[in-house]
């Protein structure tokens, strides 16, 4: 066992394959942060007590797993969130049709309740089996145990699991040797801010990615783009990211990556107008590169031996391969002002009408067969389109399909063609555990109900993104497909306009306080948003939470569904005020909350000074944010917000300010600004306390 910075340990066994997550990354474990986070300098696990074998099969790899810990993470997992007792394949699937680990962002990294971190480096379908078994003879002593006779399915299967001290055996086919890394806690967070560290840290976006982004009409036309960028502005609606779907392009499946001047002609000036607006564009696209394309002579020798949909399937980590990609994105788009990319169908699917993306048995240039470029192309893909950012100085936000292990230091939001507004959410929980961000984004809507409710979780996550690429009008509009495209509007269409309107205001208050919180994550490690069992690993009562989050240090977001006008919401140990009203709660118990349509149940840890800036209609590069301060409570704690320009990369050169609120009992509040950046983003305008009195407590 090799210590490889503090808390952060490695185990080798035999020779690992020459591709795998750790070998292929370009980033930089942050060592200075992790040296900052507190260890006890001993790994979780001692060498004795882990047993790595080759295998007929490949890699065998077998480890303590006691009876009270509970297991999380592997990436993107959107059937579930505690993983104990459950079988897990790292295999990248856009349609993960059941709870077996397939995911758009599989990764081989889980977290325990007991406050490590485990990552297996590797880039195959590697199999973890989280405690589901028991090694023979154990099981000797119960030889009097007395069983009901099982008359359901669950009863004769699913109450079968393995009790006591179990393994955890991870099964890694073809490799004859791999090297697995330990994360120290002294808890779950922070063996998941080791991670993230070790990883490179999180990303950072610009302060205009945490806007409202509205996706357009797929068969949009410039016209159409025009009228649409237009109306938001009249209607006053705050949206910063314009995204333009596959009709942009001459081809798109697979992907010609040049303009279709037929629908838009002159498409300079059209961007132009937008950038006026203070719009940021972002572009659909996918990897697979049509013969018409201007990369596709190029990128011929560097490419795998099967094609997709007709189109060249590039081998990123070969340098020649990703220098012809990022260079033509540089030159057409990303110097021409477009502000990110939506990479799509980096994935692929065994389970839709059709299956799609190449073989496991392709070959790549690199050497790389097709297994491990599945469970590796989304970083590829990120890394590729980062690049030209890098280049031009400037930061994105921007979309992906697919991604894997190491993927914090990207600034890349995942989604998916699924839909199911639990499952969704379910997403939002899990992807904190793995260095991942998602995106609950909202397409179409049953109702107007289910619109408004959609947008509720979209506005309280990473990213608050409207898809409306099935609809050529606004979803406030029409939610129905069929009138929506023949024009014919609600009735009471201003009314659910307005609501939403008010949706996204909130969301532009709360930039600042999102903002500070992904500089946490790119300095400290901490995710943005994560699972309340990672901020509270004590409390049994969290282990099975997938429908509430933790939103930064003080927000706690319960969402609710279409169909649902209540819901309980359980709130950990300490007190939480109401985000709306300020009304007290008593943690450790759960309450029934209806707050009607318009609000979902969002609660403030008690002594929060949360800063609210008054809504923007966009995010201008040079935009101040005007920003009063909420007290829940009696302020018991100082708060910070992070400041730097928004949108380069000086903040990497220590070009940042943290300013300082406090608002001791019986003074004013005050702000002191520290550091090295010149400018200024925030004013604070005022203070307010809202739920003052203990008496107001509810049990």
């Amino acid at each position: 066992m090799k210590r490889i910075a503090n808390g952060v340990w490695m185990l080798r066994f035999g020779h690992p394959e020459t591709h795998t997550p750790v070998s292929l990354r370009e980033t930089v474990m942050k060592e200075e942060a992790l040296d900052e986070l507190t260890a006890e300098g001993n790994a979780p696990f001692r060498a004795e007590e882990l047993r790595l074998e080759r295998t007929a099969r490949g890699v065998l790899i077998e480890l303590p797993l006691k009876q009270e810990e509970h297991i999380y993470g592997f990436g993107l997992q959107l059937h579930r969130v505690d993983h104990t007792g459950r079988k897990k394949v790292i295999r990248v699937n856009s349609d993960p049709v059941a709870d077996t680990g397939d995911s758009h962002a599989p990764v081989p990294f889980y977290v325990s309740t007991a406050g490590y971190g485990v990552l297996v480096d590797t880039s195959r379908y590697a199999a973890f089996y989280c405690g589901t078994s028991l090694p023979k003879g154990v099981s000797r002593g119960k030889k009097l145990e007395q069983k009901e006779v099982g008359t359901s399915e669950i009863e004769l299967y699913g109450y079968q699991a393995a009790t006591g001290d179990r393994t955890m055996l991870v099964d890694i086919p073809s490799a004859q040797g791999v090297d697995v890394y330990f994360f120290e806690g002294p808890d779950m967070r922070s063996a998941v801010q080791r991670y993230n560290l070790f990883s490179g840290g999180g990303s950072l976006p610009p302060a205009w990615g945490l806007g409202i982004w509205y996706r357009a009409y797929s068969a949009a036309k410039r016209e159409d783009i025009e009228r649409l960028a237009h109306g938001f502005r009249k209607d006053n609606m705050p949206v910063d990211v314009f995204g333009f779907e596959p009709g942009w392009q001459t081809k798109a499946y697979s992907c010609s990556f040049v303009w279709d001047q037929g629908r838009f002609p002159d498409h300079e000036q059209m961007l132009d107008e937008l950038y006026r607006d203070h719009y940021r564009v972002n572009l659909w696209e996918h990897l697979f590169v049509h013969p018409t394309s201007p990369m596709y002579e190029e990128l011929l020798p560097h490419s795998g031996d099967y094609e997709v949909w007709e189109g060249l399937v590039p081998d990123l980590s070969v340098p020649e391969a990703r220098d012809v990609f990022a260079s033509h994105h540089l030159k057409e788009f990303v110097e021409k002002g477009i502000a990110g990319f939506k990479l799509d169908e980096c994935d692929s699917s065994d389970f839709v009408h059709s299956n799609w993306s190449f073989p496991d048995i392709a070959k790549f240039p690199s050497g790389m067969d097709g297994e491990q470029m599945h469970n590796q192309l989304g970083t590829l893909y990120q890394a590729a389109i980062q690049a030209p950012f890098e280049a031009a100085g400037r930061r994105t936000l921007s979309q992906v399909r697919a991604s894997g292990a190491l993927a914090a230091p990207f600034p890349f939001v995942l989604y998916s063609d699924l839909y199911n507004h639990k499952v969704f959410i379910r997403g939002v929980v899990n992807s904190g555990f793995s260095g991942l961000l998602w995106s609950p984004e909202v397409r179409q809507a049953e109702s107007p109900e289910d619109l408004l409710r959609r947008i509720q979780t979209a506005v309280f996550s990473p990213m608050a993104l409207l898809n409306c690429w099935r609809i050529p009008n606004p979803p406030w509009m029409q939610v129905d497909r069929d009138k929506n495209i023949r024009g014919e509007f609600l009735d009471n269409y201003e009314e659910i306009r307005d609501l939403c309107r008010n949706l996204f205001e909130i969301r532009m208050s709360l930039i600042p306080y999102l903002y500070t919180s992904y500089a946490k994550y790119n300095q400290e490690g901490l995710p943005p948003f994560r699972a309340l069992v990672m901020d509270y690993p004590d409390d049994p009562n969290t282990y099975g939470i997938d429908d509430a989050y933790m939103m930064g240090d003080s927000l706690l977001v319960a969402p609710i569904v279409t169909g649902e006008s209540q819901r309980s919401v359980y709130l950990p140990a300490g007190g939480w005020r109401c985000f709306w009203t300020g009304e007290r709660y008593d943690g450790g118990h759960a309450y029934v909350c209806a707050p009607g349509l318009a609000r979902i149940p969002v609660f403030v840890k008690e002594g929060t000074l949360l800063p609210l800036a008054r809504p923007l209609p966009y995010v201008a590069d040079d935009a101040t944010f005007e920003i009063t301060v909420r007290a829940y409570g009696a302020p018991e704690e100082e708060a910070f917000l992070y400041e730097d320009d928004g949108t380069t990369f000086e903040y990497r050169e220590g070009r940042y300010n943290w300013l300082r609120l406090s608002w001791p009992a019986g003074a004013e509040g005050t702000a002191e600004r520290s550091g090295s950046y010149e400018g200024v983003r925030y004013k604070i305008i005022g203070w307010e306390q809202l739920g003052e009195a203990a008496s107001e407590e509810k049990h």
